[in-house]
């Protein structure tokens, strides 16, 4: 299938694709027209792809990780534990950051007594 077609399957935008395609996410064939043509399983790839951006791994990562990646299951080698534990320890440090920031927010309006707008 050519990019605009994986773009409408997986709902995923053709620049998107083709960065996947360019950091070695992805596989396609160029055409002799120089056209790219993924293979239907690349739907799953770019949904599998998009959950683990969206669960915070890099691309790095992710190069490393998907293979190792069959549908919803994940084959936890050693490698992929390390990797999984690395990204989870960048999301805990990102998270006490922010509630660092909100402290810091927090402070500023009470130290104004300005309530905190409810959200």
């Amino acid at each position: 299938m050519l990019i605009g077609e994986l773009a409408r399957h997986s709902g995923v935008s053709t620049r998107s694709i083709r960065y996947y395609d360019a950091q070695g996410l992805l596989t396609a064939h160029r055409n002799a027209n120089g056209y790219r043509e993924f293979a239907s399983s690349s739907i799953e790839s770019v949904a599998q792809i998009r959950s683990l951006i969206d669960a915070g791994f890099s691309v790095d990562t992710i190069r490393e990780v998907l293979p190792c990646v069959n549908g919803t299951n994940v084959d936890m080698c050693p490698r992929v534990v390390e990797l999984v534990r690395r990204t989870l320890a960048g999301i805990e440090t990102a998270m006490e950051d922010l509630v660092d920031k909100l402290q810091r927010v927090d402070a500023l309006l009470a130290s104004q007594r300005i309530a905190r707008p409810r959200l």
